[in-house]
């Protein structure tokens, strides 16, 4: 095996790790921007996209809408499954990605989550049913999840560049 080989499965591993890592963070930091910018009303919000969509493909809502209870408050814990299985998806294949297409990275993965943002809650999931038409949706919705997701993906690029971060774990590993 080449030295180039070894080197591109490195940092393939790296970067799958770094993913698993920026995808769980930025999975954080996407909640707590939904909790200062909602971007659902309350009655839309009764069951959001992760739940719709889960019962879209058959999950029964007594399923889709369990919760647990935390200092008094129901937490959905299934759709917590979904958007950070998501994040972290996502965020792996961003950054395996961006160790071949460098272009991904412009505007420091901002460019990346708008495309996201646009593809998932504009394209995908209206046409899916999950949510209203884009034009249906209200513009505080897009608005918030439009910024969410460029913060998003910048929190995901923040934790690829790091270069000390992906030094140390391959070391660490030995990879």
């Amino acid at each position: 095996m080449s030295s180039k080989s070894l080197t591109s499965k490195s940092n393939v591993s790296t970067a799958i790790i770094v993913g698993i890592i920026g995808g769980l963070i930025s999975g954080i930091v996407k909640l707590g921007w939904e909790i200062l910018l909602p971007p659902r009303t309350i009655e839309r919000n009764l069951t959001n996209p992760p739940q719709e969509l889960l019962q879209q493909m058959g999950v029964p809502s007594d399923i889709t809408h369990l919760t647990y209870m935390y200092s008094g408050i129901e937490v959905p814990w299934v759709s917590l499954i979904i958007h950070f299985s998501f994040s972290i998806g996502v965020a792996i294949l961003y950054c395996v990605l961006a160790e071949y297409y460098p272009k991904i990275k412009w505007g420091q993965g901002i460019v990346f989550g708008l495309f996201m943002w646009i593809a998932f809650h504009l394209i995908i999931m209206p046409a899916l049913g999950t949510v209203p038409a884009m034009w249906n949706q209200p513009f505080s919705e897009h608005l918030s999840e439009a910024l969410g997701h460029m913060l998003w993906m910048w929190i995901i690029e923040v934790f690829r560049n790091k270069s000390e971060l992906q030094n140390r774990i391959s070391q660490e590993l030995g990879i």
